[in-house]
């Protein structure tokens, strides 16, 4: 019985280092046909991305052609009645920013004076609280 324990031991042993061996060998086969097989995904990807565009191109390249002729068109319309619309709202807008810079120039003044007021005042009182405290206290 120990004869046969010992024996298996070593056929275990045996049959453990001899698949360790070998797993790498076919694990090396398998992750060099994955590595092919990727290349040659991403290269049937990239021609049919690049048919793809080709085609889009062209339709985007002729809709843009009429588009643009449409577009000069209509701009051209457009342009005629903006020039006018244009030339009274600036009319418009030279009299209100008029007044508004009168208004603005009053309000101004109105209230630079009271600020010149107010900081008077305060720098008066400023100045009189710290000479309050600097004077000397009579001896008793």
């Amino acid at each position: 019985m120990k004869d046969l324990r010992k024996r298996m031991g070593t056929f275990v042993v045996t049959a453990a280092l001899a698949l360790g061996c070998a797993a790498p060998v076919v694990l090396a086969q398998t992750a060099g046909q994955d590595v092919k097989d990727a290349g040659t995904d991403t290269k049937d990807a990239a021609k049919d991305l690049g048919h793809g565009v080709a085609k889009g191109t062209k339709k985007a390249a002729q809709g843009t052609k009429e588009g643009t002729e449409k577009a000069y068109d209509k701009t051209k319309e457009g342009t005629v009645k903006a020039a006018d619309k244009t030339k009274e709202g600036t009319e418009k807008g030279y009299d209100k920013t008029k007044e508004g810079t009168e208004d603005v120039a009053h309000k101004t003044k109105t209230g630079t004076k009271k600020v010149v007021h107010k900081t008077a005042n305060a720098t008066s009182d400023g100045a009189n609280k710290v000479s309050d405290k600097t004077q000397t206290p009579p001896p008793q």
